[in-house]
């Protein structure tokens, strides 16, 4: 049966190479079954690599050890379908060493024991190098872990750890001494469209625009996929370019299976198991959401709230915009009704900057909640629009000499009274220019009963209200 990524196993289109064995080679298994198309279209060079710039970029220390072939012990540490394993390969064939690897799931001390052996005997004949890559080694026991100090000390063996837990916690610390580690991210949507335009360019051996298009192979060695298609597993995969290449392989097999042309939104969102949002990132539903989301948190209204985040968040809503939108609701509606709810929205801004999705859809979450359910205010916007309106009607006034940051010829100045010399820390004196005086811009709400009250006493006690 032909298929998307039937193609010609020694090379493909696009700069991908469909392989099977770890560095080079066929697609086929030992048993004569097909690799997964995630395996047969991975990269084997830095050019082909897609992510992780922050790591990559020219000169950095990664990419020269990579690009001189001094392959050396590292931790890749981060989430699934990131690209460890990739960069693991890629490492071991710039530098020319025979590729060993272990899952720690599954492995134990006799298999490490093994790879051991014979890397030595490598090294020992032939003077060849090799690259032990041990998936999840945060599993290991220290014991385990404890068996592979002498061999990555003493050369035979270069070992690359991919945890997908913090290195820190799990990897005990003499091992992880001797470390390099690498804090790998979650690609973005971006990046992983760009996975699976090549990996269906390179496969299918037609580009990339003619695919999107719906052009099919002249041969029916390949079927189209629409771009929505594309779009969708970008933005619904979270940053996993493994899951989105298996989602749409999984999507091509079932099109030709049936006998349809092309691969469709359809087919990728059951492949996917995920409902495609319609939601347009750049139009109005893009505005239509967000406004829904603050009118719903404006109404202390938190499953609402939830609703729509939950949707931005699936139709694949940049979540930096989102937070922008809850930084500025917390002073715009809620004040100092409840100060902290500032904090609690720059904290989640923060969270989405340094955590990223998947995860920082749980501080997301928890901002959406504390803002719906905090008091109400928008006193602290009316009284800037108040005092705004005053200076555009009767300009700037000249501020009196007693506050003055400096002496100017022809100027008077002096006479300043600190607060701090006073009980109570309070001063009778005037600090609104003359011809203001007397104004009242701030005007507390309900919700700022305790601000009202503490207001109230200060002007009494600096005699600018009637006690």
């Amino acid at each position: 049966m032909n298929t998307l990524f039937d193609a010609d196993p020694d090379a493909g289109a696009g700069g991908l190479q469909a392989r099977g064995d770890p560095i080079g080679g066929r697609g086929g298994t030992a048993d004569g079954q097909e690799h997964p198309l995630a395996v047969r279209v991975r990269p084997r060079s830095l050019e082909q690599f897609v992510g992780q710039s922050h790591l990559l970029a020219p000169g950095s220390a990664l990419r020269t050890a990579i690009e001189r072939g001094s392959a050396h012990s590292m931790v890749l540490y981060g989430p699934p379908g990131s690209g460890k394993t990739t960069l693991a390969r890629i490492v071991a064939e710039r530098s020319g060493a025979a590729f060993e690897e272990l899952s720690a799931v599954a492995a134990g001390r006799a298999e490490v024991r093994a790879v051991i052996e014979r890397a030595a005997h490598r090294r020992d004949t032939s003077g060849g190098q090799t690259v032990l890559f041990l998936d999840e080694i945060h599993r290991f026991n220290k014991a385990q872990q404890d068996a592979l100090l002498p061999a990555v000390e003493e050369g035979p063996v270069t070992l690359i750890g991919a945890p997908t837990e913090n290195p820190a916690l799990r990897v005990n610390g003499a091992r992880l001494s001797r470390l390099r580690v690498y804090a790998l991210q979650a690609l973005t949507p971006e990046e992983v469209g760009t996975v699976l335009r090549r990996a269906a360019a390179g496969a299918a051996g037609v580009e990339v625009e003619a695919l999107a298009a719906g052009a099919a192979d002249p041969q029916g060695d390949a079927l189209a996929v629409e771009e929505e298609a594309f779009d969708f597993l970008a933005a619904r995969s979270e940053g996993d370019a493994r899951t989105a290449l298996n989602a749409l392989e999984l999507a091509a097999s079932t099109a030709a299976e049936l006998g349809e042309a092309r691969v469709s939104l359809q087919r990728v969102e059951d492949a996917l198991q995920r409902r495609a949002v319609l939601y347009d990132k750049k139009g109005d539903r893009h505005y239509d959401y967000i406004s829904a989301w603050i009118k719903a948190t404006r109404g202390s209204d938190p499953d609402a709230s939830l609703y729509y985040l939950a949707v931005m968040l699936e139709g694949g809503e940049d979540p930096r915009f989102i937070v922008r939108r809850m930084v500025i609701l917390a002073s715009e509606d809620i004040g100092n009704a409840d100060p902290g709810a500032l904090s609690v929205a720059t904290a989640a801004a923060h969270a989405v900057e340094h955590v990223g999705l998947p995860e920082a859809r749980y501080a997301l979450a928890q901002a959406a909640i504390y803002l719906s359910l905090a008091p109400k205010s928008d006193a602290a916007g009316r009284a800037l629009s108040a005092a705004e309106r005053h200076v555009r009607e009767h300009g700037a006034a000249p501020v009196p000499g007693q506050l003055r940051s400096g002496p100017r010829p022809g100027q008077d100045r002096g006479g300043y009274d600190n607060p701090h010399r006073h009980p109570g820390h309070l001063s009778s004196q005037q600090l609104l220019p003359e011809g203001v005086a007397g104004e009242r811009f701030y005007e507390p709400d309900e919700a700022e009963a305790e601000l009202a009250a503490r207001l109230q006493r200060i002007r009494q006690e600096r005699g600018r209200e009637a006690r």
